[in-house]
């Protein structure tokens, strides 16, 4: 019959300050994960904190499409100011930054249809070129020259009747302020965050 043999290890607490030291490495460990992961959209800050004031003269519009550029310009405008940490002006006199932008082209495309065949929804495009530049060192901040914005809308006038496409503005002013909304926080949240 063989013996069997059983061994104890006894094994001592660790000291006192290696226990406070696993202590602290943990709790370091947590506060430098707790910096990582995604941001939301929209909290981004890629410009330099000295630009305060932002100077938004009126955008150009080259297309046929009329009132464009006065509606664009608003929102962007009210875009920037509720970011909450700029101040906007109406022109680059006096401003820490200055943002130029011209509407380069407009295209609606009928998409859906109703039952008698007219138009019911479209596809808008909206191209634009924007640059963002220090109006201290004349330096670009950030700049695309084919900014496109792509939607899609309900733009059927009251009494169901296809819209034209060149006065789509006058006959859907709501519309239109959508998608001047969504063209707006796209422009300056591409700025703002260097997208």
């Amino acid at each position: 019959m063989k013996k069997r043999l059983s061994v104890t290890l006894c094994l001592r607490p660790p000291p006192f300050w290696l226990r406070w030291a696993g202590c602290g490495l943990l709790l370091f460990g947590a506060m430098g994960a707790s910096g990582c992961g995604y941001a939301l959209a929209g909290r981004g800050a890629f410009l330099p904190t000295d630009i305060r004031v932002v100077g938004i003269p009126p955008l150009v519009n080259r297309t046929t499409f009329f009132d464009v550029e006065q509606i664009l310009t608003e929102k962007i405008r009210n875009e920037f100011i509720g970011r909450g940490k700029y101040r906007v002006v109406p022109e680059a006199a006096g401003a820490d930054a200055v943002l130029n932008a011209e509407v380069t082209s407009i295209t609606l495309s009928p998409v859906a249809f109703t039952t008698a065949q007219l138009a019911s929804r479209y596809q808008f495009v909206l191209t634009m070129k924007v640059d963002f530049t220090d109006a201290r060192t004349s330096k670009p901040l950030w700049e695309n020259s084919a900014l496109s914005f792509t939607g899609e809308y309900d733009l059927t006038s009251s009494a169901g009747n296809q819209i034209e496409a060149a006065s789509f503005v006058d006959q859907q002013r709501s519309s239109f302020d959508r998608i001047a909304t969504d063209v707006a926080r796209t422009v300056v949240t591409a700025i703002v965050e260097a997208f």
